[in-house]
């Protein structure tokens, strides 16, 4: 298994704790903030947009 960040760590912990993206604590675009994020959107599905999906267009 991959080691986690602690920013990842933070925005898995800030999602389950019920608090919105937008307390993101770090500069956007750097890459703690997109660990952040990753954390924070641990549990949704990734999403695909270079392609369709099957049985789409």
């Amino acid at each position: 298994m991959a080691t986690r960040s602690v920013q990842w760590e933070e925005g898995r912990a800030a999602k389950l704790s019920g608090a919105s993206y937008s307390t993101d604590p770090y500069e956007a675009g750097s890459q703690q903030s997109a660990d952040w994020l990753a954390g924070f959107t641990f549990d949704e599905a990734e999403q695909n947009t270079d392609r369709p999906q099957p049985g789409e267009g």
